[in-house]
């Protein structure tokens, strides 16, 4: 799968992706050498998941910082409020 197929993929379109790629692996039928190409779309996929999965939860919590600029406490992310608010 080429990067460009990669991020056009939705979260759910990709995990299911990878779990038909894990359930080939774990069934013992591909070739060693469609092994190996089916675990670098695999890793390829996770990271993708991934990172979608942190976008998600950075819109959903905006961390307060105090003027040390620590860590304190988060909160619901608004789009139209800074994030220092």
């Amino acid at each position: 799968m080429n990067a460009d197929a990669l991020a056009s993929l939705s979260f759910e379109d990709a995990l299911k992706r990878l779990e038909t790629i894990v359930h080939r692996l774990e069934s013992g039928e591909a070739s060693l050498e469609d092994s190996i190409g089916l675990y670098t779309e695999g890793q390829s996929l996770k990271a993708h998941c991934d990172a979608k999965l942190a976008d998600a939860a950075a819109r959903i919590e905006a961390i307060q910082q105090n003027d040390a600029g620590e860590a304190v406490a988060t909160r619901p992310f608004d789009p139209v409020s800074p994030p220092n608010q």
